[in-house]
């Protein structure tokens, strides 16, 4: 099994008891001068942005990116495409912009990373600003963020980190108020340790689970993991989406390093480029063009499916506005 289990007559922690910061919908940054009210949700911008970095810490053998190192010419290319990126959405101050981090590696460990969420954080603009992480690198630096703002997508993976060591890190989080959630990926050989993780974790802390690709699930199976995260009915099978109607570059976007824009990770055709401005004249009401979508920042946008009144405030960071 590549979980990690505890040993025979071991302790196990305790459940963690600090309460999850409340849901900020009503405590929000204030609507940029110029917007009314009416205007906040039409002016609304979600943008995804990843650049180079490839690199991560870990060794998830269901990950291409596993144990990669970057060479130092890609690293500083990384750091100067994301402080263009942040410097991107200081200046563009006429959008209520939400920002999610979706590094191929882990952004945690590099100080650019930490540096553009706290600094994004303080924007009375920004709604929101997330990342994706193994919840591996420290979690101080978050004290000088927004904790209304800053928020984590965190992933554990049995075999790379203790469950001890990860229940740290969610103790850390909890304890600076910052929103978080946490999901693993939904392995046979992960259940034992998703189960153990959801004990340990307070109610108010989401757990979702990604349906693992390539896996088919038994009816068993499923009812298994839907009862550690009642979504996972949205993960386990993929969304047919051709000719469907997507927010997707229409009010949400992916960003390259280099400023190239898609309508989403998953369609590689430009839409235009952040930097020279054609991204605004982009937007507008598309179908997607793809025959499924089965990744959950890609079906989230999928209009048919209503996801964005399941997740409204949380849809970056994944927690569903009505949890427990």
């Amino acid at each position: 099994m590549t979980g990690h289990l505890e040993p025979a007559g071991r302790p196990l922690l305790p459940v963690l008891s600090h309460p999850m910061p409340a849901h900020p919908a009503l405590d929000r940054p204030a609507v940029p001068d110029g917007l009314s009210v009416l205007d906040e949700r039409r002016d609304d911008l979600y943008v995804l942005y990843r650049g180079p970095l490839a690199s991560c810490n870990y060794d998830c053998p269901y990950c291409p990116f596993a144990k990669r190192v970057d060479p130092p010419e890609l690293l500083r290319a990384d750091r100067a495409d994301l402080e263009r990126f942040a410097d991107w959405v200081e200046a563009t101050t006429d959008r209520r912009l939400s920002v999610l981090f979706t590094p191929w590696g882990e952004g945690l460990t590099r100080s650019w990373y930490r540096d553009a969420i706290v600094r994004l954080s303080h924007l009375p603009h920004v709604a929101r600003v997330a990342i994706q992480t193994n919840l591996a690198a420290r979690t101080g630096w978050l004290a000088e963020a927004d904790p209304r703002v800053a928020a984590l997508w965190a992933t554990y993976h049995p075999g790379q980190v203790t469950r001890e060591r990860f229940l740290a890190r969610c103790r850390e989080l909890l304890a600076l108020g910052v929103r978080f959630s946490v999901g693993v990926v939904g392995l046979p050989g992960h259940h034992a340790e998703a189960v153990a993780l959801r004990d340990a974790l307070p109610p108010e802390v989401y757990l979702w689970v990604n349906a693992a690709e390539g896996h088919v699930y038994t009816s068993e199976e499923e009812r298994l993991w839907t009862a550690l995260d009642p979504r996972f009915g949205d993960s386990v099978r993929p969304h047919p989406s051709l000719g469907l109607p997507c927010h997707a570059g229409e009010t949400a976007i992916s960003v390259l390093g280099d400023g190239t824009v898609r309508r989403c990770h998953f369609i590689k055709t430009p839409i235009g480029n952040l930097y020279d401005g054609t991204w605004r004249a982009a937007l507008q009401p598309r179908s997607c063009t793809n025959a499924l979508c089965d990744c959950h920042i890609g079906y989230v946008h999928l209009k048919p499916l209503g996801l964005r009144d399941v997740y409204t405030d949380g849809l970056l960071e994944r927690i569903p506005a009505v949890w427990p």
